[in-house]
């Protein structure tokens, strides 16, 4: 497998990953380059322009206030905010003094919220503005935080500024009785001085809640050197260039929001414009304004650009990569050559395969040889392999299995379950849950989840394969489908559609189900077609198939 999985690696790449500072934990890279550039700007938010010497001067302040308030390391931070230069600050400082970042997802409600604090055992918490309410109502039943650090977005705005503002950067500053501000700890604390040792491949430097193969939520240990050993390997294996700029709008709180627009900066010492959230006039503004090289999105957000009212007339010329996340709408090789002729070349591709319990981007796409529907080989010190469903051996090339991986990333455990943990990391090796094959050529390929996987007649049935047929239709945006309970087959499937809107109420359910009769094996095509304004999604996109299990609306079957 070793050798297949090689087999594309490109000629002109190294197979020997190299730190560009050598085997140090991100937040030294941050310092470093504070020291060998302190006056270049290391983030633009909106037109604020921070630069590596405030950035990391702030940092210091931030792990001084930390230290006073008695966190030392090992110690649970969570970080419940919407992408912002405060956001990057308190993971730096967190980090600089031993503690662990716990990111959590700001769509997250007071339940959820208060089930994360007390399963990661969070000790404090910084948190934007419009979610201190929420932090109040669940204190009273997380005993383990002792404190509250809350910001306003606003703090990091320039007096004009460069792009137009979402929503939550428009908030009149609140200062909370129960909490800190942020901008007045950084004033009132002087920058932390000492030094605390870090065992990079073994102390844990960052938690991420991820469900994992099964259950609720568990908070998956990631030593320090997963971020480095990912975001080195993302780099190289990408060959992107150092003294490029990336855009960043993937939410921070997703561990490939992080790899991009956390991680990736501090590696490399490149600029990084940072926007809170995607809104398609926005997001071209700055591409054309600060003349983006690099940008990660996912295919809505292309398309979305795609169909703006006079996209022809704006110069995105400055893109050269824009690797691209198939959720809800596939990347496909038609829509990389729309948006290479829109952008006069940028090189679109699919993104990487991976998750967060090995800090995702453990595959990567070699840009001399494409294959559209695939994540890419292998990246750097990677073992890939594909296991049989019942028996646990080894596969051959186009047979689908279990994708399970095993490289430097991969993380520690899940916090206090070492059943899960027992499950899913055997023998330094991720059992991911992921239905996956390979091809002749070591190219990977994600068929769905395990668990999503839909018996239909004894047959196989992949939703994501499913999804992908759907979509050949002219009329669909987006598709999803699962199964439900069948007294003859076991179980059918069933698809809910986003029509695009040239086409909703000019076709029917009927019709979609005929179409799809004719274009899919009898056991594959939907007997259930369902026609819904949107698909339930995370806030990067992705399609929550589990959501749609639950009653939606008008259905038709036949």
């Amino acid at each position: 497998m070793k050798e297949l999985l090689q087999k594309s690696w490109p000629k002109n790449l190294s197979k020997t990953l190299t730190y560009r500072l050598g085997e140090r934990p991100l937040h030294e890279y941050l310092k470093q380059n504070a020291a060998d550039t302190p006056n270049n700007t290391a983030y633009s938010f909106y037109g604020r322009q921070l630069s590596w010497r405030v950035l990391d001067e702030s940092v210091d302040r931030f792990a001084q206030f930390l230290i006073a308030q008695g966190v030392k390391k090992g110690d649970r931070v969570a970080l419940f905010m919407q992408n912002c230069p405060q956001y990057l600050i308190a993971h730096y400082g967190i980090q600089r003094i031993g503690g662990i970042v716990v990111p959590l997802n700001p769509m997250y409600k007071e339940s959820e919220l208060e089930y994360l604090i007390n399963e990661a055992e969070i000790k404090a918490v910084v948190a934007g503005q419009e979610l201190q309410p929420l932090v109040a109502v669940a204190r009273p039943k997380t005993p383990t935080v002792e404190f509250v650090v809350t910001t306003n977005y606003a703090d990091y705005l320039p007096a004009e500024p460069a792009l137009t503002l979402p929503a939550e950067l428009k908030l009149e500053k609140q200062v909370f009785q129960d909490s800190y501000d942020f901008v007045q700890v950084l004033q009132e604390n002087q920058p932390y001085t000492s030094h605390v040792e870090i065992d990079i491949w073994n102390d844990v430097g960052l938690m991420v809640f991820t469900s994992g193969t099964t259950g609720r939520p568990k908070a998956a240990m990631l030593p320090f050197g997963s971020a480095l050993f990912k975001t080195a390997a993302t780099i190289h294996s990408n060959q992107f260039a150092m003294d490029g700029r990336f855009l960043t709008i993937a939410p921070l709180c997703h561990i490939a929001g992080m790899v991009m627009g956390v991680n990736i900066p501090i590696y490399t010492g490149a600029e990084c414009v940072l926007l809170t959230r995607f809104d398609p006039a926005v997001t071209v503004d700055a591409i054309e304004k600060y003349k983006i090289t690099n940008w990660y999105s996912i295919a809505p957000m292309n398309v979305a650009i795609l169909n703006l009212p006079g996209i022809e007339n704006r110069d995105l010329s400055s893109l050269q990569r824009n690797s691209s996340t198939s959720f809800g709408i596939p990347v496909t090789e038609q829509l990389a050559n729309k948006w290479k002729d829109l952008t006069k070349g940028c090189i679109m591709h699919e993104a990487s395969y991976g998750l967060s319990e090995t800090h995702t981007c453990d595959t990567f796409m070699p840009v001399d040889n494409i294959k559209w529907g695939s994540c890419g080989i292998p990246t750097y010190d990677t073992d890939l392999e594909i296991l049989d469903f019942e028996t646990g051996e080894l596969v051959g090339p186009g047979e689908k299995g279990e994708i399970v991986i095993k490289n430097p990333g991969v993380f520690k455990g899940y916090l206090n379950r070492p059943d899960a943990t027992a499950e899913t990391l055997r023998d330094g090796w991720v059992h991911t849950g992921d239905i996956g094959s390979v091809d002749e050529d070591g190219y990977l390929y994600f068929h769905g989840r395990i668990k999503e996987m839909i018996k239909s007649s004894g047959y196989s049935v992949f939703p994501e394969d499913v999804e992908a047929l759907l979509n050949e239709h002219p009329g669909i945006l987006q598709s999803a489908v699962i199964g439900v309970p069948d007294p003859i087959r076991g179980e059918s499937v069933k698809a809910f559609i986003v029509l695009k809107p040239d086409y909703a109420g000019n076709i029917t359910e009927e019709g979609m189900v005929q179409w799809a009769k004719e274009k899919m094996a009898a056991y594959k095509y939907p007997r259930f077609v369902e026609f819904i304004d949107q698909l339930p999604a995370t806030s990067s996109g992705k399609v929550l198939r589990r959501l749609l299990k639950e009653p939606q609306g008008k259905e038709v079957k036949q």
